[in-house]
This record gives structure tokens, C-alpha cells and sequence, in this order.
């Protein structure tokens, strides 16, 4: 298999295991040159600590990028996370058009909501920018909040297979090409994910863990990310990519004082196991 590069997007929380500092060590666990372009830099994330500092990064993006530019430089995958603002989202859709090498695979976590509603930060204009860069890339990797922003569907807490199907088509018919909606729960004590390519449709189902853990988003997408491009399909992408970020919380979940995310560094080797290397 080639040798790829990747471009990750989104903000560096320094203290706090997600966004970049997660995706970075993950994919190249994976045997990717891991690129990144941090969209912010925050002393820690924002969900538990109290007087964080953020430095918007918004006006360094185009310069960069114009250097890439200039250097020829292009990536094999570009693939985005949280996003800041509706002038971050078009800076990335250039980023995508201009600097992806052929063949490139756009792979968008439109990581702007969660139960049922949008974070602190966005509004429905947010909403309408992120369709535009979701519907237009290869894969999205939404939870059924996202999903339903992105469709302007009344969220629900209860649902069967007939409503999940029903998002499903919705997203598809707005353009979103192949689908792995997140955190698919038909019964107590098991979620998923379910996979729509093309117009197949699988759902991979494991234990549900009580406990959450922040950040463990940005750790499945960057795992599925990894597999993905270590040439497993999608549908195999996400399982191994669920039963990782599993591993993450079980190794996590017994220590209250690490409360802020999970200890995926200690099962990357478990990660490598799973991908064959």
C-alpha cells in the first residue's frame, strides 16, 4: 500500500485528549503522514474546565494554505473536525478543491451538535454552512443529532429502524454520498453505527458503555479515518473503529479522576493489532 498523507482540520485543545490531539497520534498509528492545520488552539477543552484561553486561528488558514499552494503540496485525504466558524468551513471547502490529489477523499465529522441540540458556539447559519461542505464530500460521519440538523428533522430521543431509515434517505437525497451515522441505539445496553453506501445499508452493533467520556467523537472518526484509508471498507472501517474507541472508555472508565477524556494512548497498540500491522 502507498504511503498517504492526510490533512486533518480542526481546533488543538492542549489539555484534554480530543480534536487534533487525538487525530494526530491516531492516524499515524495508522501509518499515515498526518498533516494538520489547527483551526483553534484553546488551553484545554471547554466541556468540565473552567477559564480556558482560545486563540482563533481563522486569519492564518488562507496564508497557509497559500504556501501548501506555492510548495505543491497535496493530500490523499482531507478530513475535518470541529469547526470554528461559517468563514472556517469556506477556507476548508477551498482547502478540499485546490490541494486534493487526485482521487482524494473529502471525509467531513460535522461536529457541531449533540442530544438534540447545536453547541454553545453555532447557529442555524452554522448549520447551513456545514450542509454545504458534508453534502459535498465522499463520506460524512454525523450522530443522529447532526443528522438531523443537517436534514431539518425534529430530533428524537425514541426511534425504531423505520425512522433511522427514513434519516438516512433524507441525507442521501440532500447529496451526502456515504453516511456512518454514530450512536444507533435499538435496545438497552447496545448501540452502533449504521453504514449507508450506496444503497446498502449495515449496522454494526456493540455494548454500550453508561458512562460518557468526551471526546471519544474525535477519537471514533479518527480511528474509522485510519481504517479507511489502510484500505478496509467502510462498513469494516466502523467496526473497528467502535470496538477501539470501546477499548478506550474500558481502560478509562474505573479511574474519577481522569474525567476530562479517555485513555486511548494506552490501546493504540490494540489499534495497530486491529489494523494488521
Amino acid at each position: 500500500m502507498s504511503y498517504k498523507r492526510i490533512l486533518t482540520i480542526q481546533d488543538i485543545s492542549c489539555v484534554g485528549q480530543c480534536s487534533l490531539t487525538v487525530a494526530l497520534p491516531i492516524l499515524s498509528a495508522a501509518g499515515l503522514e498526518t498533516c494538520i492545520l489547527p483551526s483553534a488552539v484553546l488551553s484545554t477543552h471547554t466541556a468540565g474546565f473552567s477559564g480556558f484561553t482560545v486563540r482563533d486561528l481563522t486569519e492564518d488558514i488562507p496564508a497557509i494554505a497559500a504556501h501548501w499552494a506555492k510548495e505543491q503540496i497535496h493530500f490523499d485525504a482531507v478530513y475535518t473536525g470541529y469547526l470554528g466558524s461559517t468563514e472556517q468551513i469556506d477556507y476548508v471547502k477551498d482547502i478540499i478543491r485546490d490541494l486534493s490529489a487526485p482521487g482524494a477523499l473529502a471525509i467531513v465529522d460535522p461536529a457541531m451538535a449533540d442530544n438534540g441540540k447545536l453547541y454553545p458556539a453555532f447557529d442555524s447559519d452554522y448549520v447551513q454552512a456545514m450542509k454545504t461542505l458534508a453534502f459535498s464530500a465522499d463520506i460524512i460521519l454525523p450522530n443522529i443529532t447532526e443528522a438531523c440538523f443537517l436534514t431539518d428533522t425534529e430530533y428524537r430521543e425514541a426511534y425504531d429502524e423505520a425512522w433511522i431509515a427514513s434519516l438516512l434517505s433524507k441525507l442521501r437525497a440532500a447529496g451526502a454520498k456515504t453516511v456512518v451515522l454514530t450512536g444507533v441505539s435499538y435496545r438497552p445496553g447496545r448501540t452502533g453505527v449504521v453504514v449507508l453506501e450506496g444503497d446498502r445499508q449495515d449496522y454494526y452493533e456493540h455494548r454500550k458503555i453508561s458512562k460518557g467520556c468526551h471526546g471519544t467523537g474525535d477519537v471514533y472518526a479518527s480511528a474509522f479515518v485510519g481504517a479507511l484509508l489502510r484500505g478496509r471498507s467502510p462498513l469494516e472501517a466502523a467496526a473497528l473503529a467502535a470496538d477501539y474507541t470501546v477499548s478506550c472508555i474500558e481502560v478509562t472508565q474505573d479511574d474519577p479522576g481522569h474525567w476530562y477524556g479517555v485513555k486511548f494512548e494506552l490501546m493504540l497498540p490494540e489499534y495497530i493489532r486491529l489494523l494488521g500491522l
